[in-house]
């Protein structure tokens, strides 16, 4: 019989009296403790731990988005992609914490329903921010959060920096690819709208990829994100949809057919149409 092994044997340190330990650095106490179920139902559980977990990754990809803005900013291209490619990777992982979600049922969400009062995942300000961080901005979506001053002030703020996508066609247009005034010195705080002129400047990058190697793979960092995104959003509505069926969401929305209309909206819209001019 193999004879239990003991990592003091190994040089492990055994006794943090006074010193910093695994639960301390990472403050576990505090993150454990941060589930208190409304209800008596099993499943309520996993309800909560599925958006909190995805608010911890969401906290992780702001941070990743506005270290790539700043990066881009200062021309550090390269650093830049790296950020990008780590915040896609952290879309995957929201991708796959709907399968998790999902092994929920209708009836067994129906048991907890009720306890989340008017809370709705449309109101995570953090998700909002990624939105207005890379460029999709509706300044009409800060006022759920009017009730937190501080962090409707954070969004606003959010508005009138240059968003990920300025930063990437501010880039463009320093290479040469001409990117139309009515573009760049646009209101900051108001959606982005496709332009013909901006297509075109993406799409000689595309025609001669070795000649703008930098900004053609800055394009595909980008839409590599959206791609995540895009799933991001589809895995909501079919989990929504597999869960609620067409019922009105808690937070007051049309449920499903809300979130339907959300896949429409496209953040770097010219990266995509530029495929089919090519």
């Amino acid at each position: 019989m193999t004879q239990p092994i003991n990592p003091a044997d190994d040089g492990a340190q055994m006794s943090f009296d006074g010193r910093m330990s695994y639960g301390d650095y990472l403050h576990l106490d505090a993150v454990l403790g941060a589930q208190h179920p409304q209800s008596a139902a099993h499943d309520e559980m996993l309800f909560i731990i599925q958006h909190q977990t995805s608010e911890l990754w969401m906290r992780l990809a702001i941070h990743e988005l506005g270290a790539a803005r700043d990066a881009l900013s200062s021309g550090s291209a390269r650093p830049a992609f790296k950020m990008l490619t780590r915040v896609a990777r952290i879309f995957e992982q929201l991708n796959n914490a709907w399968d998790v979600l999902r092994t929920m049922t209708p009836s067994e969400y129906t048991e907890f329903r009720a306890s989340l009062g008017q809370s709705s995942g449309f109101q995570s300000w953090q998700y909002r921010m990624i939105e207005f961080a890379v460029g999709n901005r509706n300044v009409a979506m800060i006022e759920p959060h009017a009730h937190r001053p501080g962090i409707a002030d954070m969004l606003r703020a959010e508005l009138t920096r240059p968003s990920l996508y300025d930063t990437a066609l501010r880039l463009l247009d320093a290479a040469g690819h001409t990117v139309p005034e009515q573009v760049l010195g646009r209101d900051l705080s108001r959606p982005y709208r496709a332009d013909d002129g901006v297509m075109e400047a993406w799409a000689q990058v595309y025609r001669d990829p070795q000649a703008n190697w930098e900004l053609y793979e800055l394009a595909e960092k980008l839409v590599d994100f959206e791609d995540y995104f895009r799933r991001w959003r589809f895995n909501h509505v079919t989990t929504v949809e597999r869960i609620i069926g067409f019922k009105r969401g808690t937070g007051g929305t049309s449920g499903t057919a809300y979130l339907r209309r959300m896949l429409e909206v496209e953040i770097f819209p010219e990266l995509w149409h530029l495929r089919t001019a090519l």
